[in-house]
């Protein structure tokens, strides 16, 4: 099973449709793009993979009927909204944690006071936007874990952001059938390189920060 998954997964990155279309291969499609949506909005070190790409993939598979598209939209929302939730469940059981308690008591009750009200006026635009971000996507519902203690609450939030991107991607990559066929591979390659560009920017600039602090401190001392 996994010589398949990993098949299918390869074929899913390089857009080989005729692997795809394959009969034999339309269950594990199902398996593999719902388990890579979980898996990356549940866990942190899942952050790389790239999921947007994926999901727009899945909206042309769809349109090109090789699989069903309201069955692939249904189970990627569930997959995402269920893999906030379940971040979101991390940071709740971190926050018990001696160590993580420290930290967060080190903040200014002001400060997080501030974080809670934004969190709860603008959980669901918080979520949407951080779906666009690799890292960001599953690290918000950690830190929202933290802070946001009515589950409900943030399971609104998690369903409402998961349907939205789920729709819009998917979406796109319905539309893309429509463009000529060298037209619609470059954009989806474009598509599916930008998250690792975006992960690559948020690195750059978090070393950067590093450094230039560190910089900053040898010169002071």
């Amino acid at each position: 099973m996994l010589d398949s998954f990993v098949s299918i997964f390869s074929a899913l990155w390089q857009q080989d449709f005729a692997a795809l279309q394959n009969p034999e291969s339309i269950v594990m499609i199902y398996f593999c793009v719902t388990f890579v949506i979980w898996l990356e909005s549940a866990f942190l070190p899942a952050a790389p993979l790239p999921c947007d790409s994926i999901v727009i993939l899945a909206g042309t598979l769809g349109a090109m009927g090789i699989i069903d598209f309201k069955l692939i939209v249904f189970l990627l929302i569930v997959a995402a909204a269920v893999g906030s939730w379940l971040a979101y469940l991390q940071g709740r059981w971190l926050d018990h944690l001696p160590k993580v308690k420290r930290w967060v008591d080190m903040v200014p009750p002001h400060r997080m006071q501030t974080v809670d009200k934004l969190l709860i006026r603008h959980g669901i635009v918080a979520l949407f936007t951080a779906r666009f971000i690799p890292v960001v996507r599953p690290l918000l519902p950690l830190m929202m874990g933290f802070r946001v203690k009515n589950q409900a609450h943030f399971f609104r939030f998690a369903w409402l952001s998961a349907t939205a991107w789920v729709l819009l991607l998917t979406g796109l990559g319905y539309l893309l059938t429509l463009l000529p066929e060298n037209v619609a591979r470059v954009t989806t390659m474009v598509l599916m390189v930008a998250p690792f560009v975006t992960l690559g920017i948020a690195i750059i600039s978090l070393l950067s920060s590093w450094l230039l602090k560190r910089i900053k401190k040898n010169n002071i001392a």
